[in-house]
């Protein structure tokens, strides 16, 4: 089972950004404003250090003369307040856009990632463990959006604080302001250097967040058997592994990334001391006031703070990229056969169906059918026996479009499916699977899925039909009994039998039944065959079994083997040829021996 490994081949993080970027075109009006928000913060900003310098020297130089002006010094530092309240205002305003940006962008990938599912083969997801499928479309997108947020939101403001503080230092003092920016070069390197260690690490970590959600996932639907077989430790030992893996990429991730802000904080801490002895000259000189040198002190922080978000950014956009990667990984996953420009209608489906030269392989040099040719006329059951992995569901599969045809087609009452829109195919066709599938709801609604609304009259008598009434009668809530998501509250049999139920109300045109009466007891596979026969009556049905004495009774029985159809007949007429219908039957009924 493959699954995607982006430390397999280098990562495109530009291609990753690109695209990223593209994404978020529909929401420019909303990125102008986070621009707007961020500038007016930044603009009321930096002129507080400028505010509070003017304040310093009023008090220094008034000390020093005629005495303090403290008129003049409350006005200053009302102008500093309201510069800091209409800074803090626009801040709460750039971070309310962000979030409106990132959420919608999530918003968006989700919706698309729903439909991208609903288009890709089944292949995709024979091929994925179902657990690294939902981690994408769940944990890669929430990590995405988070860390879009957190760059959007710290991004904007570092940069236009840069910019602002950049401006102010160079009016203050050109020749310190020099001095603050030999700083950027070294930043830029530690930050690329750090950056680059980092990145294959975020990559692997969200590999094996996938890997881990996959093994959970396929543990806890499957518990009952890891007990039943006694494969606890081995799963647990599996957990570790993959927890250690985890544990291992993240811990990297984190720590080489997390190196960046105390590397800044030392150049930042460098810049200081540089700015504190030319500072402390030019005040003794008398070329600068005192306030000013404070002022372009807290300059020089506010200079470095940005670069130092700036850099502890890089782990975040790492993460967010990595995460970037695996969902447009599902979203260019390659999707099944388009549907035709122009589909042939089916209109009123009767039911002959065939196999023309069909040849079909899930690999191209592993061969499973090859030029099998088959005709069902309507009303038809027809019976698919044979060993496992002789082409049996596969045979459905292809009739269902699950699956495309390598060569050949089949057509439907003369129509070639591949010409036809999959729903219609599909919509006419009930189906009825050996493993069970029921949603989070009642009874009276798992019955009627697929159906719309319906009368409860028309699910009871489906119900009565099929043999739930009998079961349902019984529960407290009736068929407003809730099943949870697992089916636990009802029996491996009463979930065939609810199923069967569901099939039986649809009235499709065509059956496909996959071991539908495997999980049920024997008095109820009595009354299930009875109910199947009535359900049968009229229309075309695949019947695929492994107990034979279920399909004792079908028109035509398939015998497949390695892809073929090695022999068809019904049932006399197979015991008698002596062939492999007859070996098979032999050996299910044959009474032991004693010794």
């Amino acid at each position: 089972m493959s699954t995607d490994e982006p430390t397999e081949k280098p990562s495109d993080f530009g291609g990753s950004l690109s695209r990223l970027l593209r994404m978020m075109r529909p929401e420019r009006a909303l990125l102008s404003g986070v621009f707007a928000a961020g500038s007016g913060y930044v603009v009321l900003w930096v002129t507080v250090p400028l505010i509070f310098g003017h304040v310093t020297d009023l008090i220094f130089i008034g000390a020093r003369g005629p005495g303090i002006d403290f008129t003049a010094v409350g006005t200053a530092l009302a102008w500093a307040l309201a510069a800091i309240a209409g800074s803090s205002g626009f801040a709460w305003a750039q971070g309310r856009l962000t979030a409106v940006v990132a959420q919608r962008l999530a918003f968006r990938l989700r919706e698309r990632s729903a439909d991208k599912l609903n288009r890709l083969p089944l292949e995709y997801f024979d091929r994925r463990p179902r657990g690294e499928v939902l981690s994408r479309v769940t944990n890669d997108i929430d990590n995405l959006s988070e860390s879009l947020q957190q760059v959007l939101s710290r991004v904007a403001i570092s940069l236009l604080t840069l910019l602002g503080v950049v401006v102010m230092m160079f009016w203050l003092s050109p020749l310190m302001a020099l001095l603050a920016l030999l700083t950027i070069p070294i930043a830029i390197v530690i930050t690329r250097a750090i950056a680059r260690r980092a990145q294959p690490h975020f990559s692997a970590q969200w590999a094996s967040t996938g890997k881990l959600n996959g093994h959970i996932e396929e543990m806890y639907t499957g518990h009952a058997l890891v007990k039943l077989f006694g494969r606890q430790r081995e799963a647990v030992a599996t957990f570790a592994e993959h927890n250690e893996n985890l544990y291992s990429a993240a811990f990297r991730a984190q720590f080489v990334s997390g190196t960046t802000q105390p590397a800044m904080s030392f150049v930042g801490n460098l810049t200081y001391v540089m700015v504190a002895v030319l500072g402390g000259l030019r005040v003794a000189s008398g070329t600068m006031s005192l306030g000013d040198v404070q002022a372009f002190i807290q300059y020089v922080h506010e200079f470095n703070h940005p670069i130092t978000q700036l850099a502890a950014m890089a782990n975040i956009v790492q993460s967010g990229l990595a995460s970037a990667e695996r969902v447009f990984g599902l979203l260019d996953a390659e999707e099944q056969r388009p549907e035709p420009l122009r589909p042939v209608p089916l209109g009123t489906v009767r039911g002959r169906v065939a196999f023309e030269n069909v040849s079909f392989r899930y690999s191209p040099d592993k061969p499973l059918i090859e030029n099998l040719s088959l005709t069902v006329e309507p009303g038809q059951t027809v019976a698919i026996v044979g060993p496992t992995g002789a082409g049996k569901s596969t045979l459905v599969n292809l009739l269902m479009r699950f699956y495309e045809v390598s060569e050949g087609r089949i057509t439907l009452d003369g129509v070639d499916i591949a010409e036809a829109h999959r729903s219609q195919v599909r919509g006419n066709i009930g189906m009825v699977l050996q493993d069970t599938w029921l949603f989070g709801g009642t009874i009276a609604e798992n019955i009627a899925y697929g159906v719309g609304d319906v009368p409860r009259e028309r699910i009871i008598e489906a119900a009565r039909a099929t043999h739930v009434d009998r079961f349902v009668r019984t529960l407290p809530d009736g068929y407003e009994t809730v099943i949870d998501e697992e089916g636990s509250n009802v029996s491996a049999g009463e979930k065939q039998l609810i199923t069967i139920a569901r099939a039986f109300l649809a009235d499709p045109a065509m059956l496909v039944l996959d071991e539908a009466t495997s999980s049920v007891d024997t008095r109820t596979e009595v009354l299930l065959q009875q109910a199947m026969s009535s359900l049968r009556k009229g229309r075309t049905s695949f019947v695929i079994a492994h107990r034979l004495s279920t399909i004792r009774d079908a028109d035509v029985i398939l015998v497949m083997d390695s892809g073929r159809i090695v022999e068809q007949g019904d049932h006399r007429s197979l015991l008698a040829a002596g062939g492999h219908y007859a070996r098979l039957y032999a050996a299910q009924f044959a009474q032991p021996v004693a010794a």
